[in-house]
């Protein structure tokens, strides 16, 4: 019932959002930065009567982006971004560079993050010396990328305060930026938050002020952030650096513990009222914002935070990111879930399976253009590699499962596995790179 609810008010939201989109989508001529290819861009944030503005080659720049770890560069292009963010320079298949080059190619500005040792890491800001190294190694990889003409904001760290308690970490991060500011003369500085709170706003007013604006990151409560930033007292710009789905520790669980993930359909109407009331919202000091994941990952699940799947398919959540940018929906939209189920009942009713039974799932699909759909299934065992702060996960391997029938969104399925936490996984794809996908966590006894 709960996902019946929100799949009817995505069109209430979507008519919403019209006014906002419209009020607050520039065009690419208004945005244009007359990138020259040969030099790097000028970056400056201004103070216009408490509102501020981000220029770009002394034009306005609003920020339009997303969270970009590998690939998929020319897909925000196409979709109507106008930046991505990275977390480190080298990201272990592309050097900067390269990163900065493909962004240059597709007209996009990168926010280059800077990879920052963390305390919940082992890392100790006490050790003058390795702090010490740390800069002088950051210094390099500022130098060698500074006057790249896709060059944008340099994110210095990422979520530093999560689970942190040394606040000699905001010295090191000013340290940074003021040496940025030396030798980088075009570019903007920042550090990135997982979420806020009073005492950190406070430590980054005391320890942090060369850097130019902040970052926060918040999930299934950034629709909380315009209000927050204004009751600790931030008083400076800001953008949001991740946001997205709903968080794996923000949702309900099963009875044994597994958190549920959203349907893509579900997901697609967050984002839409998260971007308006969250970000849009804030017209005074929010100069935009990432969206996580442009890309795929594993996290809980493989489906979980990218709005891009395994197999290069686009989510509805583009669909919802493109309208957003563009203030129209794309030509072909993405088939949306009505209703998933197991033998009746939703992933929220704890399902529990026996094995070598014959069970009955059964996905609801709409598609606006009525294109032919293929369906795919998939079960994994609850995923037992679990780490925080977007660490690197491993994806469990796919179990076997016996297929009875296999038609038009229904399945009739056994498993013959060891007892356990597994999901059921249904993919449904229009033949036009999008799918919907949703997953049913189940108990097999």
């Amino acid at each position: 019932m709960m996902m019946m609810r929100k799949f009817k008010s995505i069109v209430f939201i979507a008519i919403c959002a019209t006014l906002l989109v419209a009020c607050n989508t520039k065009t690419k001529k208004e945005e244009g930065t007359m990138v020259d290819n040969n030099k790097p861009v000028k970056v400056e944030l201004k103070n216009h009567d408490g509102q501020f503005q981000l220029y770009v080659n002394n034009k306005p720049f609003y920020i339009k982006g997303a969270g970009l770890e590998f690939g998929s560069i020319a897909s925000v292009a196409k979709n109507g971004g106008n930046s991505f963010r990275t977390w480190r320079t080298e990201n272990g298949q592309q050097s900067g560079k390269e990163v900065l080059d493909a962004a240059l190619e597709n007209g996009l500005l990168v926010t280059m993050g800077i990879e920052v040792a963390r305390e919940r890491h082992g890392f100790d800001y006490n050790d003058s010396t390795a702090v010490k190294e740390q800069l002088m190694r950051i210094k390099q990889e500022v130098l060698a990328l500074k006057d790249h003409p896709a060059m944008f904001i340099w994110a210095i760290g990422n979520e530093l305060n999560l689970r942190a308690t040394n606040p000699k970490v905001w010295d090191a991060v000013n340290d940074i930026s003021k040496m940025i500011h030396q030798v980088d003369t075009n570019h903007l500085t920042t550090t990135t938050l997982a979420g806020i709170s009073q005492q950190e706003i406070d430590l980054i007013k005391e320890r942090c002020t060369d850097l130019d604006l902040l970052s926060v990151q918040m999930y299934g409560k950034i629709i909380e952030l315009p209000q927050q930033i204004k009751a600790f007292g931030w008083e400076g710009p800001y953008m949001v650096t991740e946001w997205g789905a709903t968080g794996h520790w923000e949702v309900p669980k099963t009875e044994w513990g597994a958190p549920i993930e959203e349907n893509s359909t579900l997901k697609a109407a967050n984002y839409l009222e998260r971007y308006q009331k969250g970000i849009l919202a804030d017209s005074l000091k929010c100069v935009g914002s990432y969206v996580f994941l442009w890309g795929q990952k594993q996290e809980r699940t493989p489906t979980w935070y990218g709005v891009i799947l395994e197999d290069g398919k686009e989510t509805e959540s583009v669909d919802v990111m493109h309208y957003l940018w563009n203030g129209t929906w794309p030509e072909n939209r993405t088939p949306q879930i009505e209703s998933f189920t197991i033998n009746n009942k939703t992933a929220y009713e704890n399902v529990v399976l026996k094995a070598g039974e014959e069970n009955l799932a059964v996905i609801k699909i709409n598609d606006f253009e009525n294109d032919a759909l293929n369906y795919n299934w998939e079960i994994l065992p609850e995923s037992t590699d679990l780490k925080d702060g977007g660490d690197f996960e491993n994806r469990p391997k796919s179990v076997d499962f016996t297929v009875v029938s296999n038609k038009d969104g229904m399945l009739k399925f056994k498993i013959s596995a060891e007892k356990g936490a597994y999901r059921l996984f249904g993919y449904v794809d229009d033949g036009h790179n999008h799918a919907a996908t949703a997953n049913i966590p189940f108990n097999l006894n």
